[in-house]
């Protein structure tokens, strides 16, 4: 496509990257129609792309070709119409590859800068081809600018125009892919470690939505990716799942701590109560951890893959334990509540392991538990998680052999059958215990709760 530059000099910059996005489609669908494995753009198309499209200067003393508001979003709806008329999936990733890949040089910001601006269209417009190529493109760059463009999608739709949540809510219907990416990229972003950094209302209610409404959606990039190893470290997990518990956990210190600074800088605004929220996500978290060991037995990773990895978890309860500090020092409300929304946060950071490990998102010891949470005060959940009868979950909850990949590597491949209580003479009425497998067919994906002395919920 090399030879098509000097036609596209003279041309103002809308009509030239019009015409250049025509190039570029018919030079894609002959690229994968050739069969050349793997299709690739080469470098003189991708000049192409950053001189005509993102207008990077090919030649310091050229004079800059800039577009204006106007034609920018004429170029924007010509690239919706474009991926939207484009049929072939492996066509149309090809080209957002070409037009959005980073190439680590100055035309990455002007990439980033038109990225945003046509995500948020699509989602304005229902362009679910794009939606699904952005999908793709957050699974393989880097989390930094993973973590942008959601930055950019939450503004546009959480805080710049009043009401247009709705708009960005209909993406769990229309691109499903997309939505559990978004959800990563977000919960990626807002770590809580300040008012910044701390999730908005309306994308809280969003999430919360989904995941009421559908709790597989968090899965969905796992369940669709090919676990070849070839994931790169520096890019988003596969599931939101370690963003979301940390949201959990740290939300009631996190969110007391940014109420009272607002407070203390004069705002008087009512702010609604977010308890309810965070504690409805905290429920449905543990709702996707419980369909894991199914799913997990399907893709013969039980016991092999942890969706939740130890190094987050340890900077979590770090984060946790100089919350709980600053809370003790700096409250300036009764000691009764600020006890209270410790061992909330506790709470919710013992439940989420117990789950976790009983049903085979997190690989670890008991050891593993003490030592990352040796920092943390006393809290009776957490201790009974990390003292109890639970070694290692993986094999613990191993299913029997028929049903197992991994059984003939487990030292434990069936659950052993409990000797039978012999009935107490003078209580005939008393019936005998029952085997494991059977006494509590309620809870089969978590056999070791059964013999734990209290119920299992999560805290409100």
């Amino acid at each position: 496509m090399g030879d098509i530059r000097q036609s596209l000099l003279p041309r103002d910059v809308l009509s030239a990257a019009k015409e250049l996005l025509y190039h570029l489609d018919i030079y894609i669908c002959n690229l994968v129609q050739s069969g050349r494995q793997p299709p690739q753009v080469d470098t003189k198309t991708l000049e192409l792309v950053e001189e005509f499209i993102l207008h990077a200067p090919k030649d310091r003393n050229a004079p800059p070709r800039r577009m204006n508001a106007l034609q920018e979003l004429q170029l924007l709806e010509i690239m919706c119409s474009c991926f939207q008329e484009q049929s072939r999936d492996t066509v149309r990733q090809l080209m957002f590859s070409a037009l959005f890949s980073l190439q680590g040089n100055q035309a990455d910001e002007s990439r980033m800068a038109l990225l945003g601006k046509l995500v948020s269209m699509a989602i304005a417009v229902g362009r679910v081809p794009i939606l699904e190529c952005a999908a793709t493109w957050l699974q393989r760059t880097h989390r930094v600018y993973c973590v942008r463009l959601a930055r950019v999608l939450v503004d546009d739709y959480c805080s710049l125009v009043p009401g247009s949540v709705s708009t960005l809510y209909n993406i769990q219907s229309s691109s499903p892919r997309f939505c559990c990416q978004f959800i990563t990229a977000v919960a990626t972003l807002y770590d809580l470690t300040s008012e910044e950094l701390t999730p908005p209302l309306e994308l809280l209610q969003m999430i919360v939505s989904w995941l009421q409404d559908d709790p597989r959606l968090v899965l969905i990039t796992f369940l669709n990716t090919p676990l070849s190893g070839s994931q790169p470290i520096s890019s988003l997990d596969l599931t939101p799942l370690g963003g979301l518990v940390r949201w959990c956990v740290k939300a009631p210190l996190a969110y007391r701590r940014d109420k009272k600074q607002s407070l203390t800088n004069g705002s008087s605004e009512c702010e609604p109560d977010v308890g309810p929220l965070f504690s409805a996500l905290h429920l449905s978290v543990l709702q996707v951890f419980m369909l894991l060991p199914n799913i997990l037995n399907e893709k013969g990773l039980f016991g092999r893959l942890a969706l939740l990895q130890m190094e987050p978890l340890a900077a979590l309860t770090s984060d946790l334990s100089r919350l709980l500090d600053q809370a003790d020092k700096h409250t300036h409300s009764s000691s009764t509540d600020t006890h209270a929304l410790s061992q909330l946060a506790l709470d919710r950071l013992a439940q989420a392991l117990q789950v976790a490990m009983a049903n085979g998102a997190l690989l670890c010891s008991r050891e593993d538990l003490r030592a990352i949470c040796s920092r943390l005060p006393h809290n009776n959940l957490l201790q009974l998680v990390m003292s109890g009868p639970v070694m290692y979950f993986n094999n613990i909850h191993t299913p029997p052999l028929a049903f197992s990949p991994h059984a003939s590597h487990s030292p434990i491949t069936t659950h052993p059958t409990h000797p039978t209580h012999p009935t107490h003479p003078t209580h005939p009425t008393h019936t005998p215990l029952a085997s494991h497998p059977s006494s509590h067919p309620q809870y089969p994906a978590q056999p070791f709760l059964s013999g734990m002395p209290f119920p299992f919920r999560p805290s409100h």
